[in-house]
């Protein structure tokens, strides 16, 4: 049990259900759009997710277990109950971590790539960090193990939500039955988090239970008069992995440097991603304030973002 690995197991099916996804847009029974290039860095950045995952797998373990000696309660993995605890106590966690991940610059930098896509299909669950281990969000799983979760057992579960949120990357899935809707997080939850739309803005961050963003203000339905626009505020110019990776962690290096006071250097890491000491950027939460006033859309700042062509050429937006 404890050498069970859900990612790993579900592999094969990622590429089979990405590959019968494509076939069912291009016979038109379906819809998804796909571009080769978005595609292509989409599983480049899942392949370079798992090999970056290797460098800090023995740091993230051994931490796990110390913590885990130290453990107030011996919860046995054998046990229906604990189970059932362990799925609700790390599907809360990761809820707050995908918060923070979006409302703090530091771990959005690891995450923004994941939303770097302009398309919403299957291939773009794939498309992971290279940089979460570094930034250390996993340590708000190590909780888990103080309480005496078995750290094998946190890492199933944690698996377990990653399986179930690949399927929610889809525009070829509706809504799902309303008692479904209103308990699980669906593709049509999934695809407002991954919307650029103020209305949509950090928003529906749940892993499998959408009932932590209707408890925590955070929730958001999809409107049919309001469809999602893809990717982020302003979009990246390119498709190089790379790039993808590290571009916001550059361009925390570039503010940085012309920081003129620690607390433009605590803000520029740790204030919302769009803050700036004069106000040329905008955060999410103020563009979604000044949407709701009815003065736009978007900034003149994002006005400007690129957007790219199935050749890869950027051009302005429509």
């Amino acid at each position: 049990m404890e050498d069970f690995n859900p990612v790993s197991l579900a592999v094969p099916f990622f590429i089979l259900a990405i590959v019968l996804e494509i076939i069912l847009a291009r016979l038109g029974w379906a819809k998804a759009n796909y571009e080769p290039k978005d595609t292509f860095a989409s599983l480049a950045m899942g392949l370079g997710s798992s090999v970056a995952g290797l460098a800090t797998a023995g740091a993230i373990v051994a931490t796990s277990l110390w913590v885990y000696e130290h453990r107030l309660f011996d919860i046995p993995m054998t046990a229906v109950w604990a189970w059932v605890l362990i799925f609700l106590l790390e599907d809360k966690t990761y809820y707050w971590f995908h918060r923070l991940s979006h409302e703090r610059r530091f771990w959005w930098a690891s995450h923004v790539n994941h939303h770097t896509s302009q398309h919403y299909n299957l291939s773009t669950a794939l498309r992971q960090t290279w940089t979460g281990g570094v930034a250390g969000t996993w340590l708000l799983w190590l909780p888990l193990s103080l309480i005496g979760f078995p750290p094998a057992m946190v890492a199933i579960q944690k698996g377990i939500s990653l399986v179930y949120q690949f399927w929610i990357h889809t525009e070829a899935i509706g809504r799902m039955p309303r008692w479904f809707e209103a308990v699980f997080n669906t593709p049509s939850h999934h695809r407002v988090h991954h919307a650029r739309n103020p209305r949509y803005l950090d928003r529906n961050y749940a892993g499998i239970l959408i009932i932590w963003d209707r408890m925590f203000g955070t929730f958001q339905s999809e409107l049919d008069a309001e469809p999602c626009r893809y990717g982020v505020v302003r979009n990246l110019a390119t498709f190089n992995p790379l790039r993808v990776a590290f571009h916001e962690w550059g361009a925390i290096g570039r503010d940085l440097l012309k920081s003129r006071s620690p607390r433009e250097v605590a803000l520029y890491l740790f204030g919302p991603p769009g803050w700036s000491p004069d106000g040329s950027r905008e955060t999410s939460s103020q563009i979604r304030a000044r949407w709701a006033k009815g003065q736009g859309a978007v900034s003149p700042a994002a006005e400007a973002e690129t957007v790219l062509t199935p050749d890869g050429r950027s051009s302005s937006p429509a």
